[in-house]
């Protein structure tokens, strides 16, 4: 199934928009983006110092998710620091200047509240769901949490562990494993070519000063949104991030640029292959190419084209590999989106040696999209299914907080979700053909994760 494609910024074909440019808005000044017929509200404020602050009002909740993001992933490491910002994330939740890990955990449990958090290749979000009468006490934590973390070397120690136990389970999980090991194989040694989570070795020679300094340097306020999802009211959230960050809201500094992803430019894979041998039962492989940036202009009909060749159980690429001949147990296409570029990729998991027929069935399909593009009638189905998926998929707080904060820091603006769905109902079958023809003609490369050897890899590729 297709879970990576993103929708929620500039669209694509003749609708497309450039992004707004950060930091355009008069600080302080309150911004109504959206209003729609059932009285939500999306609001944006920014705070002085560059802090950036986005609410949605979802009258018909009881609940509210707050997030606060930092603009800051394991695209932003070095070799020597990878790891770094998951790490961090891990150890914020040890204790601050005035409460320790047990006095945050007890505070969120007694409201029956959720408190989280997840590290990506750019950008890294503390997150609390809560009943919408709780959501000061939500603001306190995670506030506490982001700007007064105490990062002591013996807690330093103890999530030292944790984070390798992690690395240790993903490696034990080979579709886990497959996809870190084609980022590898496609973006080689450049930061998007590295794990989130980062290496064994990276992990053990990290340093107390390491983390703490990239807690320091890096989670500063310009780099910063906070997003707001549910019952909320956006003057109540903004009182309330205004306590919580305090004095660190002075000054006139603006919010950081927009990242632009100059730092990974690729014209084709780093490699043409990657292997980990495993004696599994199963072989999970990914095949792929490089992508298109989260600005490309064709991105809308990018993600027609996705859901359309692998994204669904009506997908091309599901019906005649596993309902027709019945070779896996789960194939579909992805298309992921990073600033300045992204990546295509089609995963497989099945038995060794059914391998080489499904690989060459995979390229066949594509090759014939390629050529021929989509029927009228599979482009209309990708459009149901994108926005059906993207509708449905907004119906709780959680997704709908996800949506603001990654609108501001990624893309810079906010588009209404009827904005979103209309381009992709403007998608038309000559401009999804036009991406294909260029997609799944560049060089690709072939991750895999089983029970084979190098020399076994040429015969993989000759499938």
């Amino acid at each position: 199934m297709n879970t990576s494609t993103d929708l929620t910024g500039v669209g694509a074909g003749a609708a497309a928009s450039a992004p707004a440019p950060v930091g355009v808005t008069t600080p302080g000044v309150t911004q109504l983006l959206d209003v729609d017929e059932v009285g939500g509200r999306v609001e944006r404020t920014e705070l002085p110092g560059g802090l950036r602050v986005i609410t949605e009002t979802m009258p018909g909740v009881l609940s509210a998710t707050l997030g606060i993001w930092v603009g800051v992933g394991s695209r932003d490491e070095s070799p020597e620091l990878g790891g770094s910002s998951h790490f961090l994330e891990h150890l914020l939740f040890k204790g601050t200047q005035s409460r320790t890990a047990l006095e945050i955990a007890t505070a969120m449990d007694a409201v029956g509240g959720e408190m989280n958090a997840f590290t990506a290749k750019e950008h890294t979000c503390y997150y609390a769901n809560v009943l919408a009468s709780d959501l000061p006490l939500a603001v306190t934590l995670l506030g506490d949490l982001v700007t007064d973390a105490l990062n002591t070397a013996p807690d330093l120690e103890s999530e030292r562990t944790v984070v390798l136990e992690e690395i240790a389970m993903r490696d034990d999980e080979p579709a886990d494993a497959v996809h870190d090991l084609y980022a590898e194989t496609l973006f080689g040694d450049t930061p998007l070519g590295r794990s989130v989570l980062g290496t064994v070795e990276s992990i053990e020679a990290l340093t107390r000063d390491d983390v703490d300094g990239w807690y320091r340097d890096r989670y500063a306020v310009p780099s910063i949104v906070v997003s707001a999802a549910g019952r909320v009211d956006h003057q109540q959230v903004l009182d309330l991030v205004t306590e919580a960050f305090g004095d660190r809201l002075t000054g006139g500094a603006r919010p950081d640029p927009l990242r632009l992803g100059s730092d990974v430019v690729l014209a084709g894979p780093a490699r043409p292959t990657g292997l980990i041998h495993r004696r599994t039962e199963q072989t999970h492989l990914l095949l792929g190419s490089i992508g298109m940036g989260r600005l490309d202009d064709r991105r809308y009909a990018g993600a027609v084209l996705d859901a359309a060749v692998g994204g669904g159980m009506s997908s091309r690429l599901f019906q005649e590999i596993r309902e027709k001949r019945g070779l896996v147990y789960s194939v579909g296409s992805s298309l992921t989106h990073y600033a300045g570029t992204g990546s295509f990729s089609v995963y497989a998991g099945c038995s060794p040696k059914r391998v080489p027929e499904v690989l060459r069935l995979i390229r066949a399909g594509l090759a014939e999209v390629a050529a021929t593009g989509l029927t009228a009638e599979e482009v209309a189905r990708a459009r149901g299914q994108l926005k059906g998926g993207l509708v449905l998929g907004l119906e709780d707080t959680g997704s709908r907080m996800s949506r603001l904060g990654k609108s501001e820091l990624s893309y810079g603006e906010y588009l209404p979700v009827r904005t979103v769905l209309d381009r992709i109902e403007a998608v038309q079958e000559d401009q999804v053909r036009a991406v294909a023809a260029d997609l799944f003609t560049r060089p690709t490369c072939l991750a895999v994760v089983g029970p084979y050897r190098e020399r076994d890899l040429d015969r993989l590729l000759a499938a």
